[in-house]
């Protein structure tokens, strides 16, 4: 059925979608029974799943129209929008329109998706980072955290954060989470799995100038085998990955959970959109302390805002609306260099990382809230403010000035030459 020669109406699974594209298999619906539905509609559309997400939140009426994914989802396009209907753009508003790209071959069961209210987390190790994530989760994270659950091989180490965490509490607040050991078999039994697991950290004095690049070979061949797991265990939660490099390591994950035992990609394991990174978080925050120092560079609390990877090829824009070329580039070699600073005083600076970018970011992923982390962008996993809205991951998308667009591109294009 056609509505408005625009779109069309449809019924499956007993939700209601729309497409701008006829879809012969599907049931009609009549457009007075869409306008009206109160819950969540389900836009449909067919992209190359090679680069694409399987579905996203729809925040601007522009969305509509992607012919591709790619780094312009970062800019804001003025879409004209007399063409929709008054009651699809107040859908939109409310964030109450899921995109789902038909062009996966299991994408009817994003129309089975549903938020927790509570979530499940299960942490697999428990380092530096690890231990202090787990802590700050633990603290903070009691009125939308059911429990914890937590791995490591190390059984030592698994007995005495389960012994000492439980035992945090305040006088007259009990609303912590729970936490409890878990096993290789119950790793995915939860709405979130947090990777914290690092195989090669250099020494104090051994670094290189990127020293998240060292890791990577190592840590790679680590996180295959869980993402082989996700896929077993028909993981529908989050893969969220706190080792560094975090958006390299996405990739991993997402090409491994979606290849066969002969390794044919057939796009039966996690959708790129579940797998998030978390490492930008502690890079604006970084950039934010270094701009409070210096009055040039206050407003950046305000206008500010932090791109692209953990390292090297990370952008510090000091304003989005006055953007300032030079005290960008100050910003940023600041926030790059001062996990330097701290090995030069002889320790490892994981203190930061493991609440800026992992315990306070996770907890604005499941509150709704703004923040930084990687998510999939035309097959690349790139750092950019975001939030999880019921209808999928929002894109903070901004009016960007071509100086700083042209370093976003060059930081893109490094980020999908890497694999």
């Amino acid at each position: 059925m056609k509505g408005d020669d625009l779109l069309y109406y449809y019924k499956c699974l007993d939700k209601l979608l729309l497409s701008s594209h006829e879809y012969t298999t599907l049931q009609p619906a009549d457009e007075s029974e869409v306008k009206q539905y109160p819950g969540i509609l389900y836009y449909l559309y067919a992209m190359d799943p090679f680069t694409t997400r399987k579905s996203f939140s729809i925040s601007d009426a522009s969305l509509l129209y992607l012919k591709e994914e790619g780094l312009h989802l970062l800019q804001f396009h003025q879409q004209q929008e007399e063409a929709l209907p008054s009651w699809l753009l107040k859908k939109i508003e409310e964030r109450k329109v899921m995109g789902i790209n038909t062009a996966f071959p299991n994408w009817r069961v994003m129309l089975h998706h549903q938020p927790p209210q509570k979530w499940r987390i299960h942490i697999a190790g428990l380092g530096d980072v690890g231990g202090t994530l787990l802590t700050g989760l633990r603290l903070l994270g009691g009125a939308y955290i059911d429990a914890i659950g937590i791995y490591d091989k190390a059984s030592d180490k698994l007995k005495r954060w389960c012994y000492e965490v439980n035992q945090v509490y305040s006088s007259g607040n009990h609303c912590f989470p729970e936490i409890d050991a878990i096993t290789e078999d119950e790793m995915f039994r939860c709405d979130m799995f947090v990777f914290c697991i690092a195989k090669a950290v250099p020494p104090i004095g051994e670094e290189a100038k990127d020293v998240r690049m060292i890791q990577f070979e190592e840590n790679a061949k680590i996180i295959r085998t869980f993402a082989k797991r996700a896929r077993t265990a028909g993981f529908k939660g989050i893969f969220a990955v706190v080792s560094d490099p975090v958006d390299l390591l996405c990739k991993v994950v997402l090409d491994a959970s979606n290849t066969d035992e002969l390794e044919n990609y057939d796009f039966q394991g996690l959708a790129p959109e579940q797998i998030r990174g978390y490492g930008l978080g502690v890079m604006y925050a970084r950039a934010l302390y270094f701009a409070k120092e210096n009055p040039k560079t206050s407003h950046f609390m305000e206008e500010g805002r932090a791109f692209g990877p953990h390292g090297e090829d990370l952008i510090i824009a000091d304003s989005i609306e006055n953007y300032n070329e030079s005290l960008s580039l100050y910003l940023t070699n600041k926030a790059k260099t001062a996990n330097l600073e701290i090995r030069d005083l002889g320790f490892k600076p994981y203190i930061a990382p493991a609440l800026s970018s992992g315990s306070l970011s996770i907890l604005a992923t499941i509150k709704g809230d703004w923040h930084y982390s990687a998510t999939y962008i035309g097959g690349v996993y790139m750092g950019s403010r975001n939030r999880l809205n019921s209808s999928g991951v929002e894109i903070e998308r901004l009016s960007l000035p071509d100086l700083l667009f042209n370093r976003l591109k060059n930081t893109y294009d490094n980020l999908r030459n890497v694999l």
